[in-house]
């Protein structure tokens, strides 16, 4: 057995890295070297058996006599589960390796350099300060890095993470307090993210941070903190923050409506095309949440891309009237301030008390959409009760059941005790219980066990003995009074003397018989299943194949009926206790154990939903399925992702009819009526018998029918009106085309239906979108829209699905206005939450939160939602990355401002985006960047790719117009040659515009704002951003391969002195630059570059030298292609002999770790035993390492020179 050798100190960071991964290891699907977990052992490796010299802890013995790995890396890379650890492919695996190898060699060294002394470990060569210093540099990577990514690597912890999280664990419990969190604060988020996660608490258990104090001047920080703000100072952010607030929530009449050509003929031609699309309603009691904030992000940004491109476009609102929820919410209302139910009341008059609260109240949903900027037309809001929809579902209905698609009959429902109610699938929520657990039910004072299995056992009737008996198991013992047989196997050896025989019910005058099924799974249990037909489906279904007789014993309350004293009356869950306890009293309990079970939920009460047999209206779904599903399979309906398909087809195929009936009083009342003709010759009718009911469009309509069917006058007939009313889903089917007044011809039905796309959650494919598509197909004959895509849903930073309970809701305005913890708890205690569940919630929000969330604005939350939006299931958001996209949007406004600075007062843009004649390398690059971010953000809209769109638009602003046209922009502006400088302010202009434009969709208040500042080209031009056209790539064709290469190099070249400067701690000194050239082509490009070159990389002179001429003694070298080599002047700037100590250090530690990984790959059996990406990495790692070596032996040939 492999055994694992850790330190049992609890700072000894590498062991507990290495523990660590093990966990994930156990976690996983094993080890990534492929054997079993191992053992682990707090004492030292017998002397014995390990190598020579004893290996560092911690370290791996792989089997009595095999072979030994040492080291925190090594050990941690083969217990983890996934190699690497990388999220697939081999450049993830690359990342993971590269900060890894920084962590190993950079965190580590200033991590212990900074809190070794603090803790009297160490005396410290250098000053503390220093040591301050070093971690704080240590960190800024992590930090950068952090500020748009929640895990080094992937949307999960890695190997990466692991090592860099154990490698700060001292300086985090030890020297970075409260101040230095805040300074360091994406590195803390992420820290504190990754601590929180199961494997890593079951080793380090609650961390806790550093709570001391220091000096400022002491803290691991990039500067120094600014002195506090003056009066003015503050009067001026202040008016700023006013600002700010003032653009990001300006409504535009031109963003709020779509532009009046749209809307004065939309049936003129468009040779652009036509767009339509309608909003997944949101239920009118509902309030903004992440997913409506998703959704409304990505449909707003595709409506103004449609619509910037001048296609005839809308986006129609709506609003559901959400029955059991709006319904629920009022009678709340009423039993608190008047102390009435509805039934009190009486149904008129609570129907008008559910329409006051939904004029007060209903647009309270439109008000918070607005806030995020939808371009919805909202003129066109419609609600799914209103008139003009209320006649479409009547009309459906009508048809329909007139069709025989719509029928009624018996069958087993979901049913919601507390709300006297049938609910839908999707109201149903699954709580999945490990073993015995007490749960709170409405209605009773004591909590319920769940989680249970508990067996009793039938006596055999006519049996030569009093003890033959069959025991059976139930996880809900008061059903077995409605029992109706024992089902057993047809192949059970056990049962087939029992063919033809009954049991005896303790209770109940009936005889159970005996029957042979093949769905009783033989090997669970005793093999023998207790059959309630009227209270379980599998049971129902053996019912109907067996010919059993389906006995209901609860009635809708919930009360038992049917059954003799003293269960008659009880409530079902009182009933559990006085069937167990009757039991045990006759000698048939057979025992109880702890049972896994999933218990359904009604998501509205909370009650335990009950299956109940009840007649109800349902929806004949073969055929229309098969339509639904043969119109993916051939193409004339586009799901995508296409991953989904498949889940598509799964329930088409096997669908099941619809329940449409909901026992509430608001919603559609159905169209149904229950006929009673006063003539002698015919029968009485009733309910479950199709034939006694009618439909139609008015009562009147319905007396004619039925009137016919039987035979008799009018006058003959009596109608009732079915009390129950509609499935909300089944109005909802109907919304794409009842909008536009159907049944009724109308110029918008002709025009908008077919729509073109539909864009909503993945978790409503079937509930929504596919009775959508059946219900158009079926009464329109035309598919309701061409496309489907479907979004992924949005969990929290850990991947959990967002609960209150949890704490982890987080409401969009407060991301768009901030909001502090204090005011996160407040929240909570307006909820509906039990106390013991506030207090959880406020420690996840503590942990989540602990400073509350910064105010982010509309436009990062929308760009980082999209941004987000990757073609998967899950979003697992970080509310600090859309803090990121507020300093994005803050370096928009500060850019654009400089910009406009250096346009100048009098700056005239040209009429066209044309290039004129003397632009300079760097115009020519930023225009061909350009051109490529107008391509991708295209492209990406076109194929409902949201980060490639998000990604191209801030690459191009923050990488490529701020980082580095800018700065090569300052001193043409700056200088004499007018000529230049007037091209180079019309491609400023030109990128500011286009850049704008292409920013709008997803950022339309920043970008608004800033497009209003800018001149316009022609008197012409739209007054506003979100109707001037968009980029297109015919508009914007200014490809340049040949200064896109010549950038390329002094990019390169940038990078490889900002690295050396780096190195060597050059911040604040401009170091001359010789570039090395492997040939004239080469050597010309460079030139061309060199004085951009200077700017970017802050450099003294940057000089060429010439094919084959010395460098300069004294300089530090850094590859920046194949073709060339950086030189940097260290002469007279550095101290060659402190340089040495380090570089000698340095190389002495490289040679050490080349010496291990060779003594690794050199031991016995190591081809064979080792995993194949293991053997790589370490291939991969001694290469590094050696190169590295290499490195340090030519800069300490260097410094010896340079002595």
């Amino acid at each position: 057995m492999s055994i694992l050798y850790v330190s049992p100190h609890p700072d000894a960071f590498p062991s507990l890295r290495a523990l660590i991964a093990a966990r994930y290891g156990e976690a996983g699907e094993g080890p990534g070297w492929g054997g079993a977990h191992p053992r682990i052992s707090l004492q030292p490796p017998p002397t014995s058996r390990t190598p020579f010299p004893p290996p560092r802890l911690p370290a791996l013995e792989q089997g009595p006599g095999g072979l030994w790995v040492w080291g925190a890396t090594a050990v941690a890379q083969l217990l983890w589960p996934a190699g690497l650890g990388g999220p697939g492919g081999s450049r993830a695996a690359v990342l993971v390796q590269q900060w890894v190898s920084y962590a190993d060699t950079e965190l580590i060294p200033a991590a212990c350099g900074a809190t070794l002394p603090a803790l009297g470990l160490r005396s410290s060569a250098q000053d503390p300060q220093a040591a301050l210093g070093a971690l704080g540099r240590a960190l800024s990577p992590l930090e950068e890095w952090l500020r748009l990514h929640t895990y080094l690597a992937g949307e999960a912890p890695t190997l990466a993470d692991l090592a860099a999280v154990t490698a700060l664990l001292l300086p985090f419990r030890y020297v970075l307090d409260p101040s230095a969190r805040r300074i360091w604060g994406n590195v803390t988020r992420w820290f504190i993210t990754c601590v929180q996660q199961a494997e890593f608490r079951a080793v380090l258990g609650e961390v806790v941070l550093y709570s001391g104090a220091r000096p400022l001047s002491q803290q691991p920080g990039p500067e120094a903190p600014a002195p506090p703000k003056t009066a003015t100072q503050l009067k001026k952010e202040a008016k700023k923050r006013e600002k700010l607030e003032k653009f990001q929530q300006k409504q535009k009449t031109q963003q709020q409506q779509p532009p009046p050509a749209e809307r004065s003929s939309v049936s003129a031609p468009n040779p652009r095309g036509i767009f339509m699309m309608c909003i997944p309603p949101p239920n009118v009691t509902g309030s903004l949440h992440l997913g409506h904030a998703l959704t409304n992000a990505i449909q707003d940004s595709l409506t103004r891309w449609h619509r910037m491109r001048g296609e005839t476009t809308l986006w129609n609102p709506g609003c559901d009237h959400a029955g059991i929820a709006t319904q629920v919410v009022v009678e709340k209302k009423l039993w608190r301030e008047r102390g009435l139910s509805r039934h009190q009341l009486g149904r008129e008059a609570f129907l008008q008390e559910v329409w006051k609260w939904k004029e007060e109240k209903g647009d309270r949903i439109y008000h918070q959409l607005k806030k995020l900027g939808s371009s919805l037309d909202w003129n066109r809001a419609c609600f799914t009760m209103d008139p003009k929809l209320s006649a479409a579902v009547t009309e459906a209905f009508v048809r329909l059941h007139e069709e025989g698609v719509i029928y009624r009959s018996t069958r087993l429902v979901n049913w919601s005790c507390t709300l006297n109610s049938a609910i839908s699938d999707i109201e149903v929520d699954k709580k999945e219980l490990t073993g015995r657990t007490l749960l709170s039910v409405p209605g009773y004072k004591e909590k319920v066990e769940f989680g249970v299995l508990v067996s009793f056992a039938y006596k055999v009737q006519g049996s030569d003995s009093d003890e033959e008996e069959v025991v059976v198991a139930t996880t809900r013992i008061e059903t077995m009074l409605g029992d109706v047989a024992v089902a057993v196997h047809p192949k059970d050896p056990r049962y087939q003397h029992l063919k033809g025989r009954s049991l005896t019910h303790p209770f109940l005058s009936r005889s159970l018989p005996v029957v042979f099924d093949d769905f009783v799974d033989m090997e669970f249990g005793t093999g023998a299943v207790k059959i309630t037909p009227a209270h379980d489906q599998n049971d129902y279904e053996v019912g109907q194949r067996h010919r059993l007789e389906a006995i209901s014993i609860m009635d809708s309350r919930g009360a038992l009926i049917n059954v003799p004293p003293p269960f008659l009356g009880l409530p079902r869950f009182e009933a559990r206790k006085a069937v167990l306890a009757a039991l045990k009293e006759r000698g048939l309990f057979r025992g109880v154990e702890d049972n896994p079970m999933v218990v359904p939920l009604c998501n509205r009460s909370k009650d335990v939903v009950e299956p109940l047999l009840r007649p109800q209206w349902y929806v004949r779904c073969g055929e229309m399925a098969q339509a639904a599903s043969a119109a993916v399979t051939r193409g004339d309906l586009r799901i995508l992702p296409e991953a989904h398909q498949r889940t598509w087809h799964a329930w088409m195929d096997n669908i099941r009819d619809w329940c449409i009936s909901r026992q509430l009083w608001w919603g559609h009342r159905i169209p149904a009526y229950f006929i009673t003709v006063s003539d002698p010759a015919v029968p009485p009718g009733e309910d479950p018998d199709g034939r006694y009911w009618v439909s139609g469009r008015s009562e009147a309509e319905a007396r004619e029918k039925a009137a016919k069917e039987f035979g008799v006058s009018p006058d003959k007939i009596s109608l009732q009106q079915d009390e129950d009313v509609l499935d909300t889903w089944f109005s909802s089917g109907l919304f794409p085309f009842s909008i536009f007044g159907w049944p009724n011809q109308s110029e918008d039905l002709t025009v908008f239906y077919p729509g073109t796309l539909l864009e909503t959650g993945h978790d409503i494919l079937f509930f929504w979108v596919a009775r959508m598509v059946m219900l158009g197909l079926k009464l329109t004959g035309k598919l309701p829209f061409r496309e489907v895509y479907l979004h992924a849903i949005v969990r929290d930073a850990h991947g959990r699905k967002m609960s209150k309970s949890l704490g982890n809701v987080i409401d969009p305005l407060d991301v768009i206005h901030g909001v502090s913890l204090q005011g996160l708890h407040d929240q909570l205690l307006s909820s509906n939450l039990d106390p013991s569940e506030v207090e959880k919630a406020k420690e996840g929000q503590k942990a989540d939160f602990p400073a509350g969330i910064p105010e982010c604005g509309t436009d990062a939350l929308r760009f980082g939602l999209c941004a987000y939006t990757s073609q998967g299931r899950d979003i697992n958001l970080d509310v600090n990355r859309i803090l990121g996209y507020r300093h994005f949007c803050n370096k928009l406004w500060n850019a654009t401002k400089f910009a406009l600075r250096g346009l100048g007062k009098g700056f005239v843009p040209s009429p066209t985006s044309e290039p004129g004649d003397h632009e300079s390398l760097v115009d020519r690059w930023i225009r061909s960047r350009l051109t490529e971010a107008v391509r991708l953000s295209n492209q990406g809209f076109q194929a409902y790719d949201f980060p490639a769109v998000t990604t191209a638009q801030y690459s191009f602003w923050l990488y490529e117009l701020c980082d580095v046209y800018l700065e090569c922009l300052k001193p043409v502006l700056n200088g004499v040659d007018q000529v230049v400088a007037e091209c180079a302010r019309q491609t400023l202009y030109t990128c500011l515009d286009v850049g704008l434009r292409l920013l709008s969709p997803f950022m339309p208040f920043v970008t608004e704002e800033l497009f209003q500042r800018l001149p316009r080209r022609t008197l012409q031009a739209p007054p506003s951003l979100c109707i001037t056209p968009y980029p297109e790539p015919s508009e914007c064709s200014w490809k340049d391969p040949e200064a896109e290469a010549a950038m390329d190099l002094a990019l390169s070249i940038t990078r490889a002195v900002r690295s050396l400067r780096a190195d060597y701690n050059l911040t604040r000194i401009r170091p001359d630059c010789f570039l090395e050239v492997a040939d004239e082509a080469t050597g010309a490009l460079a030139s061309a570059v060199s004085a951009y070159v200077q700017v970017l990389a802050s450099a003294g002179v940057v000089a060429v030298l010439a094919l084959g001429a010395p460098v300069p003694q004294g300089c530090a070298v850094a590859l920046a292609s194949d073709r060339c080599s950086v030189h940097l002047q260290l002469q007279g700037l550095v101290d060659p002999a402190r340089e040495l100590g380090k570089l000698q250090a340095k190389r002495s530690e490289a040679q050490r770790q080349a010496q291990r990984l060779r003594e690794r790959r050199a031991a016995s059996g190591y081809p064979s035993k080792v995993p194949l990406e293991v053997q790589e990495a370490d291939r991969a790692k001694l290469q590094q390492t050696e190169a590295e070596l290499r490195k340090v032996d030519e800069a300490i040939a260097l410094f010896q020179k340079m002595l």
